[in-house]
């Protein structure tokens, strides 16, 4: 069996209409699960998520983008994703999302000095991979497909409008790949969906904000849905049993 074949077991998966069970895997046996509304259950979730709730506080408290660029910088911009990492490990999930992260820390870091802004879009786009990866391409759904193309394309195109050359054929490969992300992530459904869409506007926000022209609290924005984006894809990742309360 391929490894994403495997790997999709550990992601929930949505039922969807026509689809066999046999064909959707381990996602989910053919079922959409019901939301858990119990309290224990989310105050349990929420212990083992502390680390990255108070490392994105410390983050937002002491505002490190405003600062000239800095290790210490690196490290507080990273910590929350590092801990998610490491959240993943401790839920027993499988190591393509874990590694995902550890990329996007690696992205973190680099994009803190704009010399290094290419590395960063490498480190990214290998996490957006193996994100890939492990959603896999089962079901396929292409329908869901044409509202990304209609969405990311136009605004692809005015974005390379703004680039320097050098960076338009790495650009072009980026977004292509963000897409795809966001279409299985949409086919997936929550917390996969909001994940993707969450990565995608953080992206294209700072890509304006860089490219075009600088937004209003803009770096608020990017850093706010980058985290919530990776947070969504580290719940969807989890598999379903270790949810459950003891």
């Amino acid at each position: 069996m391929p490894l994403y074949q495997q790997c999709q077991g550990c992601w929930h998966q949505t039922s969807h209409p026509g689809v066999s069970e046999a064909s959707m895997g381990s996602w989910g046996e053919g079922q959409r699960p019901k939301p858990d509304f119990r309290l224990e259950k989310w105050l349990h979730v929420g212990k083992w998520l502390s680390p990255f709730f108070v490392t994105c506080a410390v983050y937002f408290l002491l505002w490190i983008p405003e600062d000239p660029p800095s290790w210490l910088g690196a490290l507080v911009k990273c910590l929350p994703v590092l801990c998610l990492a490491l959240y993943l490990r401790a839920r027993g999930s499988p190591s393509l999302p874990r590694a995902a992260l550890l990329c996007s820390a690696v992205g973190d870091a680099c994009l803190i000095w704009p010399q290094a802004f290419f590395y960063g879009m490498a480190a990214f786009a290998s996490a957006h991979l193996l994100y890939l990866w492990a959603l896999g391409w089962a079901p396929l759904r292409p329908r869901l497909l044409l509202p990304v193309v209609l969405v990311c394309i136009p605004y692809s195109v005015i974005l390379l409008l703004h680039l320097p050359p050098d960076l338009a054929l790495p650009f072009s490969g980026y977004t292509l790949v963000l897409s795809l992300v966001l279409w299985r992530g949409l086919v997936r459904g929550p917390p996969a969906s909001w994940g993707a869409l969450f990565f995608t506007l953080s992206d294209s926000v700072l890509a304006w904000h860089m490219f075009v022209r600088p937004l209003p609290h803009g770096r608020l924005v990017v850093m706010t849905t980058y985290y919530a984006a990776q947070l969504l894809l580290a719940l969807s990742a989890v598999p379903r049993s270790r949810h459950k309360s003891p």
